[in-house]
């Protein structure tokens, strides 16, 4: 919370008071109470915790910015443009994103569960791996045409995702994964056609067919994909959570009248009337009223900030408790959710371009494949003519094939996921983790992220006179019923520590200063450090970077109740491992250079940068990406656009749901220590996820090259089949290689 920039009593950054006049709705809170003192007051300036722009009674938690992490649900919106978002730089729980084509997992699932079934009877009906079996079946009338319309089947249907992935890598030039598959069992049912073909047409050719291959490598993969997209699970998209903080309707004033209209048809100078606790619709100024502006989404930081005619309102932001009119400046398209929008949905589109890496070598295995079987082909039809050169041109295609590629990283995905959940950590973007080891600037928000985000009460000043309980129950007899932010603090003091309130009476404000009450008939005063200057009252407090309330009577000073944010006990801890793993803590903050540098200097960092917009976020960002990877955690809409910008986003679990949606990773239990669990784990499931690469694909380095002939001329021909033994075995090896997947203490 940005304590100076409520009108509290930090001295070191004193606002006008009377710009800043806390009007607050009390009738509410005497209705909650039964204070009868409070009722008859319809209307209370509460300047004298020096946070003039706070709603005192009304505020009730409700005008705070919701943090949905616990609620996921989607919204639909159709009055804002705010249409959804393909968030394709992450791998989503509920699609499959390879090459631009997407597929829900029920597909995925339908797909398997067929693929499966028909697989059943291929392997029965096939040589497993050219060795006729126990159970094999031959000889049975039309068994080959049998065959071959069950593996067309399996190629067509179960197929059809890596077809449309492969056509989304070619477009973009970039061949991976679903080009590779797409190659491997596009070439084995082609060879497998002309060898049923031919053996139907020369009984005692018996050419071997690749059906068998060719289903169990689209079931694997198929299963690859399943176990990946089951553990990435994803919270929603960024533009959905976007679409949320904006109203479908607004309450537009024609003359006397007041009319519903869709946001979408709202334009620069129309009217509008914002009622109380709403969403402000688009961007504009405000024309009648004084109203209290949450504007935590610009800020990240929860307060209220009061507004005079002629002020400038964001759409998005959460009204008080006093309705206002306000006159649109810059319509649905221009306004600044808008430019928000704008801004995750280009650092999306880049992250979305980093190829993860079993992509990369997917990719070189491809052209390996690809170079090889046509030299092949080329070089032995050439020497002994295209009967004799085909096969080993598909052989090398065929073994090309990812089956153990295909699960290498999945089940290291998987196993990491698992892991990750069971020490708070929700993993959404599998592709970001393989870039921890590179990281050098750790960024970081500080409200919700390193502090706890809400106020308490920090120290209590007594003098001779009065001691500090007296002091406390004091201010809290004033404060009874009140849901301002700071008066909750004091009556949590004073339940904490378990003492008696007095009945106070005759409560009122006191414009820009404070409050007035009588209890047991002495008048006391809660008052800011307006109040003391003017009066010329002195009691020396040091407390920079907090907020203090001062407590006085009969023009003396009784005590003070300092207020502040609380660091979260694991922030110091947590920036000096970061130091010691060579990354360097940045705090990015929309706070005031002094608050900033006060927690900044509590838990150990050096770089501060306060006072920032969103697209001051995304700057530092890109500027520091100048040097080095970069980490940012944050928890708040103003943190979206730098969350999606960096290398590595980690929102805060008790963030917001734009918040959430983007990041890479959420940290459930809000504690950024688990950063550090974090980094460990993925440095781990990297390690593992390296090993099953080599292990899935680096049979291919030896397998291509003797599938292409190159010992033909010394007496040795590579089998088909035993290249597919050589798959089946290096599939084994990286589903035990993932389970062994720990997370090192």
């Amino acid at each position: 919370m940005n304590h100076d920039e409520h009108q509290h009593m930090d001295h070191d950054t004193m606002h006008d008071a009377s710009d800043h006049a806390h009007h607050c709705e009390h009738e509410k809170a005497a209705q909650t109470t039964n204070a009868p003192a409070h009722h008859d007051k319809g209307m209370m300036d509460h300047g004298g915790h020096d946070m003039a722009d706070m709603d005192h009674s009304g505020h009730d938690h409700c005008s705070m910015m919701e943090h949905s992490g616990h609620d996921m649900a989607h919204m639909e919106h159709s009055g804002h443009d705010m249409a959804h978002m393909d968030h394709s730089g992450h791998d989503h729980g509920a699609m499959m994103n390879h090459g631009g084509h997407m597929m829900h997992m029920g597909n995925m699932n339908r797909k398997l569960i067929v693929s499966l079934i028909l697989t059943i009877p291929l392997i029965i009906l096939t040589p497993l791996m050219g060795m006729e079996l126990p159970f094999t079946v031959t000889n049975l009338p039309g068994q080959n045409w049998l065959v071959l319309l069950i593996g067309t089947i399996v190629f067509v249907y179960g197929g059809t995702p890596f077809f449309n992935g492969a056509r989304g890598e070619l477009q973009s030039k970039q061949p991976a994964m679903m080009t590779l598959i797409t190659m491997g069992i596009t070439v084995a049912y082609v060879y497998s056609l002309y060898a049923t073909i031919m053996n139907a047409m020369h009984p005692h050719a018996m050419i071997m067919n690749f059906f068998w291959e060719l289903a169990t490598l689209i079931d694997i993969m198929l299963i690859g994909h399943i176990i990946e997209m089951n553990a990435i699970m994803k919270a929603g998209s960024a533009l959905d959570a976007l679409a949320k903080l904006v109203p479908d309707i607004a309450h537009m004033q024609m003359e006397t009248m007041v009319h519903d209209v869709p946001v979408s048809a709202l334009q620069a100078d129309d009217k509008v009337l914002v009622k109380e606790n709403e969403r402000i619709p688009l961007d504009g100024t405000v024309l009648t009223g004084m109203p209290h502006i949450d504007e935590s989404l610009l800020t990240g930081e929860s307060q209220l900030v009061m507004k005079h005619v002629g002020d400038a309102v964001v759409g998005g932001a959460l009204n008080g408790n006093s309705a206002f009119t306000m006159l649109v400046t810059k319509p649905a398209a221009q306004g600044f959710l808008s430019q928000v929008q704008m801004m995750v949905q280009q650092a999306q589109a880049s992250k979305s371009r980093a190829e993860n890496l079993a992509d990369q070598v997917a990719g070189w295995l491809f052209y390996a494949a690809l170079i090889a079987g046509i030299l092949s082909f080329g070089i032995w039809t050439s020497m002994h003519g295209l009967a004799y050169s085909l096969p080993i041109a598909v052989t090398v295609f065929v073994i090309a094939c990812p089956h153990a590629l295909g699960l290498a990283i999945p089940l290291v995905v998987a196993r990491q996921t698992g892991i990750g959940a069971q020490h708070g950590l929700l993993i959404q973007n599998r592709t970001a983790l393989e870039a921890v080891g590179k990281i050098k600037y750790a960024l970081m928000d500080k409200t919700g992220t390193l502090t706890n985000g809400d106020f308490k009460v920090q120290r209590v000043v007594g003098t001779n006179e009065t001691n500090e309980d007296t002091v406390l129950t004091l201010m809290a007899a004033l404060e009874a019923g009140s849901s301002h932010p700071l008066a909750t603090g004091i009556l949590a003091a004073v339940k904490d520590r378990q003492l008696q309130v007095p009945d106070a009476q005759q409560i009122e404000a006191i414009t820009g200063v404070g409050i007035v009450g009588n209890i047991d008939g002495t008048q006391y005063k809660i008052v800011n450090q307006h109040y003391l200057t003017q009066h010329q009252l002195t009691f020396n407090v040091d407390a920079t970077g907090q907020t203090i309330s001062y407590l006085v009577a009969d023009e003396s000073v009784l005590g003070a109740v300092i207020q502040g944010d609380t660091i979260k006990r694991t922030a110091k801890a947590y920036i000096k491992e970061l130091r010691s793993r060579g990354i360097q803590p940045v705090m990015l903050t929309g706070d005031n250079q002094s608050v900033a540098k006060h927690v900044a200097d509590e838990i150990g960092i050096n770089d501060v940068q306060a006072n920032l917009r969103p697209e001051d976020k995304v700057a530092l960002v890109q500027k520091y990406q100048q040097n080095g990877a970069v980490m940012f955690i944050g928890d708040g809409v103003n943190d979206a656009p730098a969350l999606a910008t960096a290398d590595f986003g980690i929102a805060i679990g008790s963030g917001t749901d734009v918040a959430i949606s983007v990041a890479d990773v959420v940290l459930i239990k809000s504690n950024p220590a688990d950063v550090i669990t974090l980094l460990e784990l993925a440095k781990q499931a990297n390690r593992k996820m390296t090993e099953n690469l080599w292990w899935g694909a680096g049979y291919n380095v030896l397998a291509i090259p003797l599938a292409a002939g190159v010992l033909i001329p010394f007496g040795f021909k590579l089998d088909p089949m035993v290249g597919a033994i050589v798959m089946s075995l290096s599939t084994i090896i990286v589903a035990l290689n993932a389970m062994t997947l720990r997370l090192k203490k």
